[in-house]
Formats: C-alpha cells, structure tokens, sequence
C-alpha cells in the first residue's frame, strides 16, 4: 500500500512540470509582452574580419574587413563596411517595427545585458579569425560585449550571444539585398 502512495504523491510534481514546459518548448519565440512603450533602445554592431601578419619578431593583428551596423530607436539602420584597401560603402535603411521589438524582447528577456564580461582569449594557433562586438544601449543603460568566433577560442561562446548575432546578421543581409 505504501508504494503506490509514494508513486502518486511523486507523480503530482512531475505532472505540474509537464505543464509548464509544454508551453515553453511548444512556443520558440520571445513574448513580445515583455517590451514597454517606453523602452528606449540602440544597437550598434561591428564585426571584424582579422588577420596576424608576422614582421618576423613581431607580429600585428588587422582588420582586412570591418562591417557595423547601427539601428537607433526609430527603426533606422545604416550599414557601413569598411575593406581593407580604405573602399567605404554606406546604407542607410530602416527596419519593421516587428523586428525592432523582437530584438528588444530578445534582449530584456534573455537577460543580455547582464552577461559577464569575460574575455575570449584567442587561441596561439589562429592566424584568421572573426571578432565581434554589440553596444547595446537599452534604456540609458550601456552594455557592450565582444568575442571571437568559437573556432578562434576554447571558451563557449553563450548561445544567447549567437543567437543575437545571427538576428542582426540576418538583418544586414536584407539591407544589402
């Protein structure tokens, strides 16, 4: 008698953590809820394409490509990149209203702004690599973090930081288009 007490007793947490974790798993998209009318929010990405070219004893990284994408608060976007021979090109668009909230939401729900802001070290045997950084500055608050792509270094790159990067990559590729 005592064990199918037991069972059913265990079987009460397991059923009410089964129905919070269908809706969760069920629904990929941040809740757009989590945006005030009032959030104010800027975002500036740069991404850089660098090489190490050796001088024999020394040894200088640089930039053979650099792309930065600024969308202020009202939608605009201006995309510049910058090629290694000094050759600038500039676009200024704007992007939908949907996408700003969602980056926003993506932000304020994920905790974003409250990554630590540890270094990625590069590791000695990488002579190419990408460096990346997004300022974001979400109601007066400024965070900024950088970091190589996960090739380029042994620590985990967080899934959030991809995940942020590949929306706003997503979002120059439709500027450019």
């Amino acid at each position: 008698m005592v064990k199918p007490l037991i069972l059913a007793v265990g079987a009460i947490p397991v059923f009410f953590a089964i129905l919070i974790m269908v809706p969760m798993i069920t629904t990929p998209e941040i809740p757009i809820s989590a945006i005030n009318p009032n959030d104010t929010i800027e975002i500036e990405y740069t991404k850089h394409d660098l090489t190490t070219v050796s001088f024999g004893v020394t040894e200088k990284t640089a930039a053979t490509n650099t792309q930065i994408l600024t969308i202020k608060d009202d939608g605009t976007a201006e995309y510049n990149e910058i090629k290694e021979g000094n050759e600038q090109s500039q676009i200024t668009s704007s992007i939908s209203n949907q996408q700003l909230q969602k980056l926003t939401a993506l932000i304020k729900e994920t905790g974003f702004t409250s990554i630590p802001k540890e270094p990625f070290p590069i590791m000695d045997d990488v002579d190419d690599y990408t460096k990346s950084t997004i300022k974001i500055t979400l109601n007066g608050n400024e965070t900024q973090i950088f970091w190589p792509n996960q090739d380029a270094t042994e620590k985990l790159i967080p899934p959030i930081i991809t995940m942020i990067e590949s929306e706003l990559q997503e979002i120059i590729s439709q500027i450019i288009e």
